[in-house]
């Protein structure tokens, strides 16, 4: 099942040409079979980076979104603030898991992460580091399975807008 994804870069020095981890997204979420709605790029700001986003969550063309850049902890990075109030519902776990699993990449430098995603107007919506290694963690590890509707026990696809109606049960047992 395609979803329609988009992917926004926060970056106050990153454009088309030097956007390696909004490009690995693009790349990973065409490969796996979904659809490209819209690819930007911006500064570092919460207030460019919620209009943007919460143009995409008003959207039904648009069912995920995936942000790479401003989780850290400089002063600049700011997605986390400029994301958690547009969220309906947080998806903690998405976080957590993204740290556990870098940790086996970087150590204990992963808890400098901010990684975070949530639900929004039945968007899916995940934040992850600008490294192109962290995007490759992201994808490969934890959104790429969750977005895929023949993941069990749970996936994300049950929850999206357009397909809710299709596949409305709840997550199966782990038996």
């Amino acid at each position: 099942m395609s979803l329609k994804i988009a992917v926004l870069t926060v970056s106050d020095t990153r454009d088309e040409d030097t956007d390696t981890s909004g490009n690995l997204l693009v790349e990973s979420l065409i490969a796996a079979g979904h659809e490209l709605v819209e690819k930007k790029i911006t500064t570092d700001d919460i207030y460019k980076v919620r209009a943007i986003a919460s143009q995409w969550i008003a959207s039904t063309e648009v069912e995920v979104i995936l942000i790479t850049g401003g989780t850290g902890f400089s002063g600049r990075d700011s997605t986390p603030e400029a994301m958690l109030p547009l969220f309906d519902k947080q998806i903690e776990g998405f976080g957590e898991l993204f740290r556990q699993i870098s940790y086996n990449d970087i150590g204990t430098s992963t808890i400098q992460s901010r990684a975070v995603g949530g639900l929004a107007n039945h968007t899916a919506v995940f934040c992850i580091p600008g490294s192109t290694n962290a995007c490759r963690t992201a994808w490969d590890g934890i959104i790429k399975q969750q977005l895929d509707a023949r993941h069990k026990p749970c996936n994300f696809v049950k929850l999206i807008t357009v397909h809710r109606d299709l596949v409305a049960a709840d997550c199966e047992t782990r038996g």
